[in-house]
């Protein structure tokens, strides 16, 4: 019996989530916790332990709970927790370090039980994907936009994650989807499932928290363009942002559900009503204290509301931020613009063009528009919001829930091709054929991706660092490469990452940092500033003048601030660990060079190949 051509794009789409689902199991496998990744994992099994959800509190907390169910079956070992009672900014890294530390090579399991847990989330974006491009536009629609999805270096990277940002980014096309499908048939049922997935996104990453304020909106836009009943629908749209409050509450087990306003103690200028960089005085924490709004009840879990208020404070204090190879006190409107340049495969990008060009005309004809705004609002949104907090700039992930939107625009270009000619089919086909390729090349180093524009993974952190390329998820990788190599030994270490190298195996020191650095007592000798011989590795984003507090070792850290490590980028690396750590082999007259370069003094002979002498000369 001849299969009809739905049911031939079903299972080729079937096949693709398949690959796609395996590519995430296996590289899931691959790569060290990333720094995220850390505290999610102590977090999340803290809040199953406890029912207290304070850490980690800038994130809600349904990813990680997904996520730690399994592990908190399999780690036994709970001292670690006794951090998570220290006071201080994001106890929750040093909690993850910790459990690291306890458990050794052992945790990196934890991990990827912890990853293989969330690996739904990325199926479920997919089906949705799918689904929603083949109602729009056709079968030939959605089996465009799961490829996308499917292959896309950035879902892939996060996919194989416990970070929120792909649960979020699922969940989000998945309640927008089903908003849509309630204002075509405006039913009961439909505005249930609406508010039961809105409210399951906002457990993800409060980012969401914009539909509050977009889908009104749409609602009244499609109200003026059609006949209903517009009393029901407004208690239906009521009851589904209800439904979704109730939600958040529950995710949180009510946990300080409807405390009054005035007893919070915010941090962020916005809430507290006092400057974000100082010190926080006894009783003038909260704006609403002292006025009649401040006697009403939040009917909003507490760390909810306060991790909003962290987040807000990160961003009213502004961070160090890079970009293209400059780094300026906080960021750039245009940040996240550039780094979609960057970071998307020229094919998608393509596939995007020829979407604008065949489908805008009929896109905008009668009550296609609307369509279009249901689909392209959420993403066009979160990108101008998301580019409106300047504070700071480090991770292109923040507008990864805006790329399956993309997706489902680009099966409508697919849709508009097949009724265009040969041409079209071959263009379309061939920048499909482009971004799948360009990204399996990159494999399993997804997050380190750079399309063809960029020059590549090799030359990403000209352009980004941190989690655009280096989150410390090749250090698995640098240990395999050392065991290959026991020539390079030993071996000094500059890596960001968050939990101490040595947990994989990797004996090393710290390299010499290019200043001398004052406590009051202790001078640096020249001798032991900048290059000498031996062997290295340097995290890209170290190599670029991040400044992170790097372990060195011998249990304790070092500063990687004032451009501690910057003088890598005058030697060639030998290899790499992954496309995040460069390692170089660099000889006495190597070193030498670089150090005239500098001002240093010269070097008259090796050092003792473990690094810089012990010695420390006292200041008078």
């Amino acid at each position: 019996m001849k299969m009809s051509t739905g049911g031939v794009v079903r299972i080729t789409a079937g096949v693709m989530v398949f690959i796609h689902l395996g590519l995430i199991l296996y590289g899931a496998t691959k790569h060290s916790p990333s720094l995220d990744e850390v505290g999610h994992l102590a977090a999340g099994v803290s809040h199953w332990r406890s029912g207290c959800f304070t850490l980690y509190c800038v994130n809600p907390p349904l990813v990680r709970l997904i996520a730690t169910a399994p592990v908190v079956c399999m780690e036994t070992r709970n001292e670690w927790e006794e951090r998570a009672i220290l006071s201080g900014n994001r106890p929750e890294f040093n909690c993850g370090a910790r459990l690291i530390e306890m458990h050794g090579s052992r945790a990196f399991s934890f991990f990827t039980i912890a990853r293989w847990a969330c690996a739904p989330f990325s199926c479920l974006g997919a089906y949705i994907c799918f689904r929603w491009a083949r109602d729009l536009y056709g079968p030939a629609a959605g089996l465009m936009s799961v490829v996308l999805w499917c292959f896309s270096p950035n879902i892939l990277a996060h996919a194989q994650m416990i970070t929120p940002d792909l649960g979020a980014t699922a969940l989000g096309v998945l309640t927008c989807y089903m908003f849509w499908r309630w204002l075509r048939a405006r039913s009961w049922e439909g505005a249930y499932a609406a508010g039961l997935t809105l409210g399951l996104a906002q457990l993800c990453k409060t980012t969401f928290i914009l539909l509050y304020a977009l889908w009104p909106a749409v609602w009244l836009w499609w109200c003026l363009s059609r006949t209903g009943n517009g009393v029901r629908e407004v208690k239906q749209l009521v009851m589904m942002l209800a439904l979704s409050l109730f939600v958040i509450n529950l995710g949180y087990g009510f946990e300080g559900t409807l405390l009054p306003l005035k007893s919070y103690r915010f941090l962020s200028r916005a809430l507290s009503g006092h400057n974000a960089t100082a010190a926080p005085g006894p009783s003038t924490q909260n704006r609403f204290a002292d006025i009649a709004v401040g006697r009403l009840p939040v009917p909003l879990p507490a760390n909810y509301v306060l991790g909003i208020d962290h987040q807000k404070r990160d961003f009213e204090i502004g961070l160090r931020s890079y970009l293209g190879g400059r780094w300026k006190h906080r960021g750039w409107w245009y940040y996240y613009l550039y780094a979609l340049a960057v970071k998307v495969p020229l094919g998608t990008w393509g596939i995007l063009g020829l979407g604008l060009v065949v489908t805008s005309a009929s896109m905008l004809r009668n009550h296609a528009r609307l369509d279009v705004l249901t689909l392209l609002g959420p993403p066009l949104l979160i990108v101008v919001f998301v580019s409106s907090q300047t504070g700071f700039n480090h991770h292109l992930r923040y507008v990864l829930p805006a790329f399956p939107f993309a997706f489902i625009f680009c099966g409508a270009a697919a849709h508009d091709v097949i009724r265009r000619g040969t041409g079209l089919k071959v263009l379309a086909g061939g920048a499909l054929a482009w971004s799948v390729l360009s990204s399996l090349c990159c494999y399993p180093h997804c997050l380190s991706y750079f399309n063809e524009l960029a020059g590549g993974p090799i030359h990403g952190h000209n352009h980004l660092v941190d989690s655009n390329i280096d989150w410390g998820q090749d250090i698995l990788y640098l240990k395999d490469w050392v065991d290959l190599h026991p020539e390079a030994s030993p071996l000094r270490l500059a890596c960001f990452s968050m939990f101490d190298p040595t947990a994989a195996g990797v004996n090393f020191t710290a390299p010499n940092p290019l200043r001398a650095s004052f406590d009051g007592r202790k001078l640096i000798p020249e001798d032991e500033l900048g290059p000498s011989p031996g062997w290295y590795a340097v995290s890209v984003s170290v190599l670029r003048g991040l400044e992170f507090p790097l372990y060195d070792g011998r249990g304790g850290r070092i500063s990687s601030g004032d451009g501690a490590f910057t003088y890598f980028q005058h030697f060639e690396p030998v290899a790499r660990a992954g496309y995040s750590i460069y390692i170089y082999h660099i000889t006495l007259d190597e070193a030498n060079r670089v150090r005239r370069g500098l001002g240093l003094p010269e070097l008259l002979g090796d050092l003792p190949a473990g690094g810089a002498s012990e010695r420390e000369d006292t200041l008078p």
